[in-house]
């Protein structure tokens, strides 16, 4: 259950270490990337602000060319920290937005995700996990992470369910470009 009202004009994207190394080895892959492909398309259409981070990228590479190609035009954040909260760059990135509500995807469930979402919510920020959009090198470990996701405050999502709530009716007008993003 969404307990995290979304709305257009106080949400923030956050794509987290979608590297080539680590995405090499995760659960589902294919999956992830197509809804990390929707996610990332349709906040482009509803205007969203979109924050990427890369986890090391001189060691773990760099986001993967399916994402990269459709975050053209930004720059990932480096970060050496697995609390994406704990990186500088990161945070004054998330205040420079204006958002108090955060959507998050990426890798790892368990690890990054899991450690933003509840920092982010110590923080005081509306913390949503997409979860859809997240994944770990196995099953077991996504579900951890979105059990700690739960259990430190944040809330639980879709990738249709969010862009829809977003949208709020069928009268917006990016309601047939999201419409085409999710068929």
């Amino acid at each position: 259950m969404e307990k995290t009202m979304l709305t257009q004009t106080d949400t923030a994207i956050i794509i987290v270490d979608v590297q080539d190394k680590l995405t090499a080895v995760i659960h589902n892959r294919e999956l992830l990337v197509a809804n990390l492909s929707k996610l990332v398309r349709g906040a482009r259409a509803l205007g969203l602000p979109i924050i990427w981070v890369e986890q090391v990228p001189d060691r773990m590479g760099p986001t993967i060319p399916e994402l990269r190609e459709l975050l053209a035009g930004s720059t990932p954040i480096p970060k050496r920290t697995f609390s994406c909260a704990g990186d500088p760059a990161f945070m004054k990135a998330l205040q420079n937005t204006g958002r108090r509500t955060v959507l998050l995807a990426g890798i790892e469930t368990h690890v990054c995700i899991a450690q933003t979402a509840t920092d982010l919510a110590d923080a005081g920020y509306q913390v949503c996990v997409v979860a859809d959009a997240v994944s770990s090198r196995t099953p077991e470990n996504r579900q951890i992470g979105l059990d700690i996701v739960r259990q430190g405050g944040g809330s639980i999502t879709g990738v249709e369910s969010l862009l829809f709530r977003l949208l709020g009716s069928a009268d917006h007008p990016a309601f047939k470009e999201i419409l085409r993003i999710v068929k």
